[in-house]
C-alpha cells in the first residue's frame, strides 16, 4: 500500500532532465558515502559518514515526491550492491521503503533540522518491524522488540545524528533558490 501510495504521488513530480542529473548524483553522493562505514553491525545496518544526507537534500530542496523517488532508487541500488535478505517482505521493509521514508524530509521544508528528525526516525520505524518480525531469532533472552529497538535504535540514532550535524551545516535555503532560479 505504501509503495502504491507513494508511486502515484511520484507520477505528480516533473521529472526534467536537470533534476534526473541531481537525483543521480544524489544516489551516487550517498553510495559512496555509505561505503565509508564507521561502524558495521553483523545483520545489516551501519554507521556512515552522512550518507543519508543527499536524499535529504533532494527532498528539501525539490520536495518531498522528489525524496520519495531518490530514496525509492538508492533503496532499490542498496538492495543489489549489499542484499541481506530473510523474507520477500523483509526486502521491502529493509531496502526501498525506509530509504523512501527520508522523502519525509521534503514536507519540512522550513525546519531542516526537525525534517531531518522526522525523516530517520521514519527510517527507523520501518527497520524496527522488520527487526523484530524477521530477525526475532537474534534476540536471544533480549525479546525481539526491544532487540530491534537497540539494534535498529544504535546505529540510526548515531547515523542520524551525523546527518544531523551536516544538515545544520549547510545553507539549503540558499541552494533551494539556486535550484528555483535555475529552473526558470
Amino acid at each position: 500500500i505504501i509503495l502504491t501510495v507513494t508511486l502515484l504521488r511520484v507520477k505528480k513530480v516533473r521529472i526534467t532532465p536537470k533534476l534526473t542529473a541531481q537525483i543521480g548524483i544524489a544516489i551516487a553522493l550517498s553510495l559512496v558515502l555509505n561505503m565509508f562505514k564507521i561502524y558495521r553491525l553483523p545483520q545489516g545496518g551501519s554507521i556512515t559518514l552522512g550518507g543519508m544526507v543527499p536524499i535529504l537534500l533532494i527532498a528539501m530542496i525539490y520536495g518531498p515526491e522528489a525524496g520519495f523517488l531518490t530514496g525509492l532508487l538508492y533503496g532499490i541500488l542498496d538492495l543489489i550492491l549489499e542484499p541481506y535478505i530473510v523474507h520477500p517482505i523483509q526486502l521491502l521493509f529493509d531496502y526501498p521503503l525506509p530509504f523512501m521514508a527520508l522523502g519525509i524530509a521534503g514536507y519540512f521544508k522550513h525546519n531542516k533540522l526537525l525534517g531531518t528528525v522526522v525523516a530517520v526516525f521514519a527510517r527507523f520505524i520501518f527497520h524496527f518491524v522488520s527487526g523484530f518480525v524477521f530477525f526475532a531469532d537474534y534476540s536471544q533472552n533480549m525479546g525481539p522488540v526491544l532487540y530491534s529497538l537497540v539494534y535498529n535504535g544504535s546505529f540510526l540514532a548515531i547515523d542520524g545524528l551525523i546527518c544531523l550535524v551536516i544538515i545544520g551545516i549547510l545553507p539549503i535555503d540558499r541552494l533551494r533558490h539556486i535550484a528555483k532560479a535555475q529552473a526558470q
